[in-house]
């Protein structure tokens, strides 16, 4: 009769092991390429808002990661992979708004000579 209370013990152990969130390695992983390929392509924390709280937020998780609260580090590794690929967003628009400008000035530039030659 003593192994009833054991196994309704060990089903408890078991269900609250179940319960518990697991390590968010698969999102720290995403998180951390988001943040790389962001600085990649120009975005840092000081020009970028984004980028700053990108690399706040996944700081933080790495933290939540090593207290264990995998809940905590899963939300804000999703936070900052969110942010990652904003600021990497933005710069990119940055860069091809300033493309965008330099063509159409060189278009100015061409239409004016072709103006003069007539």
């Amino acid at each position: 009769m003593s192994i009833r209370p054991l196994f309704a013990a060990l089903a408890v152990l078991a269900l609250a092991g179940c319960a518990a969130d697991p390590a968010p390695n698969e999102q720290m992983r995403l998180t951390a390429q988001a943040v790389e390929q962001a600085r990649a392509v120009g975005a840092t924390a000081d020009e970028v808002p984004e980028m700053k709280l990108a690399e706040d937020k996944y700081n933080r998780a790495k933290g939540s990661m090593a207290d264990q609260s995998f809940r905590n580090a899963r939300m804000r590794a999703e936070q900052a992979e969110l942010d990652a690929r904003l600021a990497e967003a933005r710069v990119l628009t940055l860069k091809s708004e300033e493309q965008l400008n330099v063509l159409n000035t060189r278009i100015a530039r061409l239409q004016k000579q072709l103006g003069a030659a007539q």
